[in-house]
């Protein structure tokens, strides 16, 4: 007689669970080797000086005027770009609303904003430069009748010049985000709010807009850190000078004598993180309070 004998409990269990771990390992490997070891190379080269000693000088310096004034920069970039963003998008949202979701224009209009929130580095700098640059055919059509843009200086290639660009992408970033939660709203709330006699500005202020608040403040959080974090456009368009966060982190890692230490990147790059950490975790907050009532 044959005993049949069942596979141990511990080797069912693999079986089980090893097609959905094997579908998340390219991902996982991919998080772990492209994002937490550089992140956690680059924070860890902060603690230490040139001769590899331990030393808390690099993230003290973090402190100095200099420093903080580049923070500041980087602060008030994403935050104009991110509320001008945030706005402009939420009005095109609204707009779409009244629109066939399936006609042709709404489509195009979702298709734009899906490829143009992806649109920056180099290429947008360039196409900046060649429409409103010094040489720009923008700018030589303005000047042809007497309007120079640049009569203040070249603006363009400075802090201030980065707004336009930011924007740019900004927009259809927030269109992207924003637009699920405006087509979440029931249509069984309107009734309800003319029923009771109530008029479409009861609705948005008493109704829509308590709804619709914390996933516009975090697609406003999202924006700020996709501003915040940018670096591409900004080296594109600034060669001179470090006057936000990524450029200082790039003049760091590549000059010999700003500071002095090329472990400062590693503590500029330590602050942004913890920036970053902040912005993500407000964004994960505000996103659980908008999926109640999405359920």
């Amino acid at each position: 007689m044959t005993v049949e004998t069942s596979p141990p409990r511990t080797a069912r269990r693999l079986v089980s669970v090893s097609p959905s771990v094997l579908g998340l390992t390219p991902f996982a490997l991919y998080v772990l080797l492209f994002l937490a070891i550089p992140t956690v190379l680059a924070v860890l080269s902060g603690l230490f000086d040139a001769q590899g000693h331990f030393t808390l000088a690099n993230v003290a310096a973090l402190f100095a005027p200099d420093i903080l004034k580049t923070f500041a920069s980087s602060f008030w970039v994403s935050a104009v770009t991110a509320v001008v963003g945030a706005v402009v998008g939420a009005l095109v949202c609204y707009a779409l609303l009244g629109m066939n979701p399936q006609g042709a224009l709404r489509s195009m209009v979702d298709s734009a904003a899906s490829v143009l929130a992806q649109f920056g580095g180099v290429m947008l700098a360039f196409a900046f430069i060649a429409t409103i640059g010094i040489q720009g055919f923008v700018t030589v059509f303005l000047r042809g009748l007497g309007i120079d843009i640049f009569s203040n200086g070249v603006w363009l290639y400075q802090v201030p010049g980065l707004l336009l660009p930011y924007i740019y992408f900004q927009v259809p970033l927030m269109i992207i985000t924003f637009m699920p939660a405006l087509e979440g709203l029931k249509p069984q709330w309107a009734e309800a709010n003319a029923t009771l006699g109530g008029t479409r500005l009861t609705y948005w202020v008493r109704i829509a807009g308590p709804v619709l608040a914390p996933s516009f403040l975090g697609s406003l959080l999202l924006l700020f850190a996709n501003a915040f974090s940018s670096y591409a456009t900004a080296a594109a368009l600034i060669s001179q000078g470090a006057q936000i966060v990524p450029l200082q982190i790039r003049a760091a890692l590549i000059s010999e004598t700003v500071l002095g230490r090329s472990n400062m990147a590693g503590a500029l790059a330590l602050g942004m993180i913890v920036i970053m950490v902040v912005l993500m975790w407000g964004y994960s907050a505000l996103q659980s309070r908008t999926t109640r009532w999405q359920q």
